[in-house]
């Protein structure tokens, strides 16, 4: 499966996707030291999104979320590159400042936890390779 979206970051990155039909708060949604997301009730709280190529439909929060992306970054926790259905600013501001690969404009229902998915944000494709 290969799906084609719109470039909101450059990059590439490989890896395993941890996908949720909700949306994350990067303030106070998850921890910057730990890239574990805490908020009360979410579908993937207690799963780090460190090291993951993070799945989601779109952002929520204050703006400081983008802040918190680029700690994560920082602090070696950040994901490997973001998915979203709709990229709103502040899930764009963090990963341009962070340098984090994003793409937007893709089915994230098609997706699921446990995949290998190769994000290319130049072309601004996705392509599962499991």
């Amino acid at each position: 499966m290969k799906f084609q979206g719109r470039k909101i970051y450059r990059g590439r990155a490989e890896g395993e996707a941890l996908v949720t039909s909700m949306r994350i708060s990067f303030y106070g949604g998850v921890d910057p030291e730990s890239g574990v997301i805490v908020e009360k009730g979410h579908e993937l709280e207690g799963q780090s999104v460190s090291g993951k190529v993070l799945t989601f439909p779109t952002g929520k929060g204050s703006t400081v979320g983008s802040y918190t992306l680029y700690r994560l970054k920082m602090g070696g926790m950040a994901p490997l590159a973001i998915i979203n259905a709709e990229c709103e600013t502040i899930t764009a501001v963090g990963c341009i400042i962070s340098e984090i690969p994003c793409v937007d404009k893709i089915p994230i229902e098609q997706l699921k936890t446990g995949m290998r998915v190769v994000v290319d944000g130049e072309q601004a494709t996705v392509k599962v390779v499991d």
